[in-house]
């Protein structure tokens, strides 16, 4: 297949750019189906503003937590459902909606 260079609008600053023959088949050789929607400029400080507030973001875009370059995950109390015991979970529970230990969720994950 033979490329042609094209030019695009950047969606954050809305100037023009050149997305070359070599950055096409770049990201031909990576599998990507999308141009950049950024110009070279706008992506690197999206890339500079991410890193800088810790998010971080895997090949497909998606937030991957991992230990070692995110903050620690914001854990809410909580009474387990099953056996009382207090805990604490990755999220806001809900009243109305149980919430387990990790020892009963584990158990009761189980059974199903």
């Amino acid at each position: 297949m033979s490329f042609q260079e094209k030019t695009i609008e950047c969606s954050d600053c809305g100037k023009p750019f050149v997305f070359t023959v070599e950055e096409q088949e770049h990201f031909k050789s990576r599998g990507y189906t999308n141009e950049p929607k950024r110009c070279p400029e706008c992506r690197q400080a999206r890339k500079e503003q991410q890193s800088s507030s810790g998010n971080s973001y895997n090949s497909r875009g998606r937030n991957s937590y991992s230990s070692y370059n995110s903050a620690p995950r914001q854990m809410y109390p909580a009474k387990c459902a099953e056996c009382g015991k207090d805990t604490e979970v990755p999220f806001e529970p809900r009243s109305g909606k149980p919430v387990y230990c990790s020892d009963c969720y584990r158990k009761m994950k189980a059974r199903s």
